[in-house]
């Protein structure tokens, strides 16, 4: 077995461990660090919709030695003042969006721009985009959203309970602020790509979630007839049993996503690959963290405000209290009957344990 199979398998059996849940407030600063500043990036900033959300034109022009710098200022000088979108293709073609643009507008701009980059009129593809088109995929695209959380909040509570439910909402609220936010502050364009991959990302975001949840469903059972583990130890262990394969699943997925957004989109310029892949990798980042540090840290938040674990964790703390208690009594007695602590440490080590005061002498006694 590989050295990450033997840790995943200590993991399992709860012979190693962190104590994530322990450490939680730590979590959450950084988590409300990180989405104070996605909000902020979308409060300043703003997203950038494209044509498809605010109407214009695309134009895309065969291969060209205009850098993209002047290709905007082209443009721009082209369309009336309209700010452009540039992007190289990898065939060293550009394609030029420019918003707010209508059918009688478009052709004097595609002349225009034919002459400046020079190439042919007639080679220049020119596509009209109206704003009504994306204002119709953003409402279904809400709306799915809006259906999608009230099933996962409906599916939750009936397969687990509401806590896990309601920490599994706020895990879901937070990676989709942080993967909106961040969208805004590098300033990619919002198309109908990037709202496939906000969509795609909810159940990615969930996934290792319900995993970490099933696992303390099942520890948690029965859990107030023992006195052994609170019901954050046990939240803890369930989370750690599952870390490995967590972290074995997020890095499987994102490699792939990471190849599109890197290679594909930064590359090869393929605009709708950039859209996609950054939403994608973004949230699936934010999906193995949020399931790991947020959702079940906070269920066992929710969870250990009822009163029976409240009675639960008072009791196994007096448990507890009660054997270290015997522990260092047994250990003063065992100081007084040795002359040096370092002969009952090394009689310990082999495993002998030492007479008591009298017991020895009594018995050589016997034997004289």
């Amino acid at each position: 077995m590989s050295r990450l199979g033997n840790i995943g398998a200590k993991l399992y059996r709860g012979e190693v461990g962190y104590d994530f849940v322990a450490k939680r407030m730590l979590w959450y600063g950084i988590s409300i660090l990180i989405t104070v500043v996605a909000i902020a990036g979308l409060g300043f900033k703003g997203l950038h919709m494209g044509i498809e959300f605010q109407g214009g034109a695309l134009f895309t022009t065969p291969p060209t030695s205009v850098s993209v710098e002047q290709a905007k200022e082209d443009a721009k000088a082209a369309s009336g003042g309209h700010e452009a979108i540039v992007q190289q293709l990898g065939n060293g073609s550009l394609r030029i969006q420019v918003g707010g643009l209508d059918t009688a507008s478009a052709t004097p701009v595609t002349e225009k721009l034919a002459q400046d980059l020079g190439v042919p009129a007639e080679k220049i593809n020119t596509q009209l985009v109206g704003p009504s088109w994306g204002q119709d995929i953003a409402d279904k695209a809400w709306t799915g959203l809006a259906v999608f959380m009230v099933l996962v909040v409906i599916y939750l509570a009936i397969a687990f309970e509401w806590r896990m439910a309601v920490a599994a909402l706020i895990a879901l609220i937070h990676d989709l602020t942080i993967t909106v936010g961040i969208y805004a502050l590098v300033g990619f364009e919002v198309t109908p790509g990037t709202v496939i991959g906000l969509l795609t990302i909810l159940g990615y975001s969930l996934y290792d979630t319900v995993v970490v949840f099933d696992g303390l469903k099942d520890g948690a059972k029965d859990i107030t007839k023992q006195t052994k583990y609170t019901y954050s130890e046990i939240a803890n262990r369930s989370l750690n049993a599952t870390l490995v394969r967590s972290i074995n699943t997020t890095v499987v997925a994102l490699l792939p996503v990471a190849g599109l957004l890197f290679i594909g989109g930064g590359v090869l310029g393929a605009g709708m690959l950039n859209d996609i892949s950054l939403s994608l990798f973004v949230g699936l980042a934010a999906g193995a963290y949020s399931s790991i540090f947020i959702a079940t840290p906070l269920v066992a938040d929710l969870k250990e405000r009822e009163p029976q674990m409240k009675a639960l964790k008072k009791r196994i703390l007096a448990k507890r209290a009660a054997e270290a208690a015997k522990g260092d009594a047994g250990q003063g007695d065992a100081g007084q009957g040795a002359d040096a602590p370092e002969d009952a440490v090394a009689a310990a080590a082999q495993g002998v344990v030492s007479p008591r005061p009298g017991r020895g002498r009594s018995t050589q006694g016997k034997r004289r």
